[in-house]
């Protein structure tokens, strides 16, 4: 019942469940990062958000929660930019995507990937407990999408966007600033913590170690990665990442090829030298091995 209830907790505060919804967002201050030239990362609360600013107008990726869109506008407007042109969103959950409605009711033009779309559009059924998320107001759900690659010039840069399969959900891209030296890989990377594994909607740790493979294979020592969650990111900490993921990911089929079970595989203990440091947050140890074995093992 204990890891049950631990896994509904998280998936509700990463979709945006009504009753973590209604958290007190007064006191939440946007906090802007610079990244690059014309490129911030902005904290607040739910995924990190980035914004481009320039001559041709701000363009964000993801948009936190909906109350706390006027100070996100705030924040752009602190760097000299203007009304938001173009929302890109990295996946679904509702912490990425609470504020579409409100930047695409302003004018703004939604893209994602085409599950994003698909999903934002229809209702969302939790495997866990059976709870129902309705589709997203028009304004909230995606105009542009595309399958699998896409380019967007904007701001004097070549902004590609990528599709991750099957790593945090279906539908998640990472985006890449290709004249920057910079990317935002939404939820496939966590910086500092276990990365929740949204198995009922597509994810799976192959998944994960998949895009984190391939980013790292673009960078170099000044590239800068904005996280889904976490701190500004070097080459170095998604290289940390990768290898902690690989490795649990490796420990976990050993013991899948053995028959064991998804509750023998959690008394295995197989993230036991990072629990201290990367279990601590709203994914704890269990929660992540259990949902990287039910990932793998489906």
């Amino acid at each position: 019942m204990k890891a049950k209830l631990g896994l509904a907790l998280a998936c509700a505060a990463l979709l945006g469940a009504p009753a973590f919804a209604q958290q007190d967002f007064s006191a939440v201050e946007i906090q802007t990062i610079p990244v690059a030239d014309g490129l911030y990362m902005l904290l607040g609360s739910g995924g990190n958000i980035a914004l481009s600013v320039g001559d041709d107008g701000a363009f964000i990726v993801d948009t936190q929660y909906a109350p706390l869109s006027d100070k996100i506008r705030a924040a752009i407007r602190a760097v000299g930019g203007d009304d938001v042109r173009f929302v890109f969103n990295t996946h679904f959950h509702g912490d990425h995507t609470g504020g579409n409605e409100n930047f695409g009711k302003a004018g703004a033009t939604i893209m994602a990937q085409d599950n994003v779309q698909t999903r934002l559009s229809t209702e969302q059924v939790s495997t866990l407990d059976g709870s129902t998320t309705p589709p997203a107001p028009a304004a909230a759900i995606p105009v542009v999408t595309y399958p699998e690659r896409l380019t967007f010039h904007w701001n004097g840069n070549t902004v590609n966007f990528f599709h991750a399969p099957n790593a945090h959900t279906d539908g998640d891209s990472i985006v890449h600033y290709t004249n920057l030296n910079a990317f935002h890989m939404g939820d496939t990377f966590f910086n500092g913590g276990y990365p929740f594994i949204d198995v009922g909607a597509g994810g799976s740790l192959a998944g994960i170690v998949a895009a984190a493979r391939e980013v790292l294979g673009r960078t170099n020592a000044a590239t800068k990665i904005i996280p889904g969650h976490g701190n500004l990111a070097t080459q170095a900490d998604l290289r940390n990442y990768l290898e902690i993921m690989s490795t649990i990911e490796q420990r976990i089929q050993s013991l899948i090829d053995q028959s064991r079970s998804e509750d023998e595989v959690v008394a295995a203990d197989p993230t036991s030298e990072w629990d201290a440091t990367w279990g601590t947050g709203f994914m704890n140890a269990e929660t992540f091995t259990r949902l990287a074995y039910q990932s793998m093992a489906r």
